[in-house]
């Protein structure tokens, strides 16, 4: 049976394969469509602002100035990065603020177990952990900063009350503030990881344990050779998202501590915010997102090469 072909030989394209082309044509279109307000809010509300920031680094300039008073420095604001004292001693508390990630993941972990395995009520448990995460920042801060008040604070005044005569004056001391925001983030984000360390238990076959009961291993030898292997992907995503908010940091010490005592809790973010809005040095506080991003980025790099000997899928 003769085909139609064109001068070189090849097949003429028939009418069904037109009409599976058209039919092609108009998914791949209805799918560009859905997909265009997810994009379209990718290219607005990320990739442009981070390249914006880019170019402002290298420049002198407040929004309030307008482009006509935008001033070309070149690498001018990152060398000042590198002398400016506050900006380094921000950029320390952020690196301390990573502990906060493993203590959380530790706590959680070993609560997630015990109310999977040893407690009635799940549902209530979690209920009660996860309020926390889902609170209002401002309103948990303020409970925090009025309980530990370093003079008419409850937790100061039942340590005065038992006999200690100058008890720990918490947010109000630059020694001691940083690790009581460290405590009051831990103590929000336990309720999340253990969600998610829950769901991942759920999802370890039972046959495992019960093999592991015929052999006679202990519960704790279970926990550290089935458990934490077979929990390594739900860590490693845990471990990722918490690093990288732990340098996101801002709402718990803009109504906490303000970035004191002493600049004591200041970190990158709150010192850009200060740079920017209050200081009005746009091209500064663009400078100093532009190192956070390179820091946050080489973390992250980090942890996926790492992940490669830990993490078991």
């Amino acid at each position: 049976m003769a085909t139609d072909t064109q001068s070189g030989g090849q097949p003429l394209p028939t009418a069904g394969h037109k009409k599976r082309s058209s039919m092609q044509w108009r998914e791949d279109l209805a799918g560009y469509l859905f997909v265009s307000p997810m994009l379209l809010g990718l290219f607005v509300l990320t990739l442009f602002p981070i390249l914006a920031s880019f170019f402002l680094s290298f420049t002198d300039w407040n929004f309030v100035a307008g482009f006509s008073k935008m001033k070309f420095l070149g690498f001018d604001n990152f060398v000042k990065l590198m002398h400016d004292s506050v900006f380094k001693l921000s950029l320390k508390n952020n690196v301390i603020l990573i502990i906060v990630v493993p203590v959380t993941l530790a706590v959680s972990l070993l609560l997630a177990v015990v109310i999977d395995k040893k407690v009635y009520l799940k549902g209530l448990f979690k209920v009660i952990y996860f309020i926390p995460y889902i609170s209002s920042i401002v309103a948990v801060a303020i409970v925090f900063q009025v309980l530990f008040h370093p003079t008419y604070g409850p937790v100061n005044q039942m340590l005065m009350s038992l006999g200690m005569a100058h008890p720990p004056k918490w947010i109000a001391d630059a020694d001691v503030a940083l690790y009581c925001v460290m405590g009051l983030m831990v103590w929000i984000n336990i309720g999340y990881n253990m969600i998610i360390f829950m769901a991942g238990l759920q999802s370890i076959p039972n046959d495992l344990y019960e093999a592991a009961d015929i052999d006679g291993a202990s519960k704790w030898k279970q926990f550290f050779s089935i458990t934490v292997p077979l929990l390594s992907p739900t860590t490693f995503f845990l471990l990722v998202t918490g690093i990288i908010g732990s340098f996101k940091v801002f709402d718990i010490i803009a109504v906490l501590t303000g970035g004191g005592p002493a600049n004591s809790t200041n970190v990158v973010v709150y010192r850009l915010y200060e740079t920017a809005f209050i200081n009005l040095q746009t091209g500064y506080a663009s400078a100093m997102a532009i190192v956070l991003l390179i820091f946050v980025l080489l973390i992250t790099l980090i942890q996926w090469y790492g992940q490669r000997k830990w993490v078991n899928y």
